[in-house]
């Protein structure tokens, strides 16, 4: 079938958009290319390029296009389509065996479980490669995905012993060679470290191959920078505990990605916002002003190169380390240019307010600014930067009040004994801020609204029903398909009081794009049902016989007469990359794009953005997130909403909330950190997003927080997301289907206890959390009147989004 033309608009703001998420690690400036030509191509990815991770991220697209077809698409000739062809039949067999030693034993659940995110790692092979062409290209994939983490093992996040052979020879055998990496997070270059020429070319969607060729071609320029620092693995901070199965120890405080390395003076292979393009800038700051308590640098930017291009400029901040021990330093803006041709120069602004420099003291029960110079610095990268200014504030400071309501981590968090000296290079300005011009905070209870009148009439076990999803649990549950009105949407919550004037609402996956069935039928009774298995294809390919065939009562074939409906979507950067692009009005861009497919296609809220923070290379959903860094993540995640919810009647959720940075036993682990990291690091980016772009809904995590179960936690869900942060809108859970949560350290969810904690509505419902909702009700666990409350919020949401999609 044709594209129609949605889908032709949208796949083109994606090609125009997505090159600025990409980056050049390594440039000898032998690219672009002047002209199609003979290119010898080579990797795993090369023909099977990815598009975004597993998992919750995937999207249904109808044009899919790798690399091997855009360079051919483009006028390329690839002489090395033997040695693709040798790879793929050997890379088939190596699948096969992965796949029956998967299944091995596992039987429900497990089964799933096992499956879900599971990647085979890249296998060795002996396979010649004495190729001709004007050019060689060898493209490294790495898929990841929910259920599954990384793992530091050859194939994964090393290099796999042919890779490395063949990388090598291929750099020295060719004038003009590219290593192209088309993965999800980072990988270990460091026994490559002579590789003349590396493209990120990370993960940018369904038309990932023509947007490589016009790349390749110079009709577009990378652009982007990194959002989480690459180095060797050893490098990364060992302090912290990973991958544990029941607790998990966020050991090492504040110090998150380049806040351990510049702090501790590890030299990282590619820093924090580091990227090259196929030109060099010159940045000279020009001026460093204050006003009140906001702070302003603008910079001169020039290309000096000979290729157009764009640059950004990034403000750092080293806060004086007093009673709270500080990293070396902290992102405290960023700014864009326009594109600049060669010769061409603009100026950039960058702006923040000294009350976001704060962080929190436990003592204080306040977010504090400490007396001492504030270093500013300006540059590319976080460690290509000068020292423009000083800020100096000659006493403390309390920007809010807020009491501690996370619990006790059980540890004191780690700082380095070694600490880099933030203040070796002289300032050339020393600006100074009257204490006086900051405004103390306080933390009060949110307003409560008033409870509508349909409301009040509910009987309680309506209620009750209203704080539970559209009950359905099973299979579907854990797939994410559990609505009745949208195929493949992931689930509805109060259909079963429509007639009385309480709208329906209708979730549907992401992150990169809506997560819905490419084709449905409605049958006689109006019921909308998915045609094919696009579920199965979400959670990996290694699933049982009896698995698939339970499937089969919910994706069928459509029968005589039925008509056929499509509903094909697309597919976006991953978090991860649209972060490198540092432009928030690409991001904003993107997301218009997914607020125009649930318009299109009937979906009120779109179950992401995410925003959790890369704790840990080794997570492997952080392609779904954006950064290491809070603030990057806060903007990223503000623009994506602004973008989205500018469509009438669409919202987002954001996600989860909070401290979810690993997969490994998601559904019973404990993250232990202390309420400063929670506040200063794994919270900071929601409160930004919640501040700048008022998202609709938000989604609780799997997992707990010193010893709470987020879903059930108060102080997270009411003291900080609503009062401090100022969010109005639904808590949803993330899908509980109960199976997956029993056994183990920590008692499964109660929907009692998290309608109890705020929480407006247990996802995607079953008859389970009903039940034990009205019995907590019946027992006086939990009152009607916060039943009342939760259900008063959901009215108004529903409502909104209603009304405003019939405008």
């Amino acid at each position: 079938m044709p594209l129609n033309d949605y889908e032709i608009e949208h796949n083109q703001t994606v090609r125009t958009l997505a090159p600025e998420c990409t980056l050049l690690l390594h440039s000898d400036g032998s690219f672009p290319l002047e002209a199609p030509c003979r290119i010898a191509l080579f990797g795993n990815g090369a023909r099977n390029t990815l598009r975004g991770g597993t998992g919750s991220g995937d999207v249904y697209s109808r044009e899919i296009t790798g690399i091997e077809q855009g360079l051919a698409e483009a006028g390329f000739t690839v002489t090395t389509k033997k040695w693709l062809d040798d790879y793929d039949a050997l890379y088939a067999a190596a699948k096969d065996e992965w796949r029956t030693n998967l299944k091995k034993g596992k039987r429900g659940f497990a089964a799933i479980m096992s499956a879900m995110g599971s990647a085979m790692p890249e296998p060795d092979y002996d396979l010649p490669i004495d190729y001709e062409g004007d050019a060689a290209v060898y493209v490294v994939s790495r898929i990841s995905g929910e259920g599954m983490d990384r793992t530091e093992a050859r194939g994964d996040m090393r290099l796999s012993e042919t890779e490395i052979r063949d990388i090598q020879t291929l750099d020295k055998k060719f004038e003009r060679f590219l290593l192209v990496l088309n993965v999800s997070g980072v990988i270990d270059l460091s026994e490559i470290p002579d590789v003349r020429n590396i493209l990120l070319l990370s993960q940018i969607g369904g038309q990932s191959g023509l947007i490589f060729a016009d790349l390749l071609l110079g009709r577009s320029y990378p652009s982007g920078k990194l959002s989480t620092t690459w180095s060797a693995l050893e490098d990364y901070c060992p302090v912290g505990e990973f991958g544990n199965q029941d607790d998990t120890r966020y050991l090492e405080g504040v110090y998150v990605g380049y806040r351990y390395f510049d702090s501790v003076g590890v030299k990282a292979l590619f820093p924090f916002g580091f990227g090259l393009s196929y030109t060099a800038f010159d940045i000279q700051t020009t001026d460093v002003t204050a006003d009140g308590t906001t702070v302003q640098a603008c910079a001169h930017v020039t290309n000096t190169g000979g290729f157009r291009g764009k640059e950004v400029v990034q403000l750092y901040v080293s806060a004086p380390s007093g009673k709270l021990d500080q990293p070396y330093q902290a992102l405290a803006a960023f700014a864009k240019t326009p594109e600049l041709a060669p010769g061409e120069s603009c100026n950039v602004t960058m702006r923040f307010a000294m009350e976001d420099l704060a962080s929190y003291d436990v003592d204080d029960q306040a977010y504090i600014l400490e007396p001492g110079s504030y270093i500013l610095r300006v540059g590319s990268s976080s460690v290509d930067t000068q020292a423009e200014a000083e800020v100096v504030l000659d006493r403390q400071v309390t920007v809010r009040r807020a009491k501690a309501v996370l619990g006790s981590c059980g540890f004191k968090d780690w700082a380095p004994c070694v600490h880099a000296d933030a203040c070796e290079d002289p300032a050339p300005r020393t600006l100074r801020i009257d204490a006086e011009a900051f405004t103390t905070l306080e933390t009060s209870p949110a307003p409560a609204g008033d409870i509508p009148t349909i409301v009040k009439q509910m009987t309680d076990e309506e209620l009750c029903l209203v704080n539970i999803g559209d009950i359905s649990g099973g299979f579907l549950s854990v797939v994410g398909n559990a609505s009745n009105k949208v195929a493949g949407a992931a689930g509805d919550f109060t259909s079963a009081f429509v007639d009385r004037g309480f709208p329906l609402t209708v979730t549907a996956d992401g992150p990169a794009g809506l997560r819905i069935s490419r084709e449905y039928v409605v049958d006689k009774k109006g019921v909308v049902q998915p045609v094919g298995n696009d579920k199965l294809t979400i959670i990996g390919d290694a699933l049982p016989k009896s698995i698939v065939a339970l499937s089969d009562r919910f994706a069928r074939k459509p029968k005589r007469g039925e008509t056929v409906h499509e509903q094909y979507c697309t597919m976006i950067p991953i978090a991860t990359a649209v972060a490198q692009s540092f432009n928030v009005q690409l991001a904003e861009a993107l997301g218009d794009i997914v607020g125009s497919e649930m318009e299109r296609f009937g979906v009120d809220l779109w179950l992401a953005p995410a925003l959790n923070i890369h704790r840990n290379i080794r997570c492997g959903r952080n392609f779904e997130y954006y950064s290491e860094d809070p603030l990057l993540s806060g903007k990223m995640a503000a623009a994506v909403t602004r973008g989205v919810q500018a469509h009438s009647g669409c919202g987002v959720t954001i996600k989860h909330y909070a401290a979810n940075n690993q997969e490994t036993n998601r559904y019973k682990n404990n993250s232990l950190v202390s309420e400063r990291a929670m506040r200063d690091i794994y919270l900071k980016g929601f409160g930004i997003c919640v501040r700048e772009a008022a998202p609709k809904a938000a989604m609780t995590s799997y997992n707990l927080v010193n010893g709470v179960r987020t879903a059930e936690h108060k102080g997270l869900i009411e003291r900080i997301l609503r009062d401090e942060f100022g969010f109005d809108g639904v808590v949803m859970t993330d899908w509980i289907v109960h199976p997956m949560f029993k056994g183990g350290k920590y008692a499964e969810p109660q929907s009692w206890k998290i309608a109890k904690a705020g929480g407006n509505v247990v996802m995607p419902g079953s008859k389970e959390d009903y039940k034990n909702l009205v019995e907590g009700l019946k027992t006086g666990l939990v009152s009607r009147e916060q039943l009342e409350a939760n259900a008063a919020v959901m009215y108004r949401l529903a409502k909104e989004l209603n009304e405003a999609r019939d405008a």
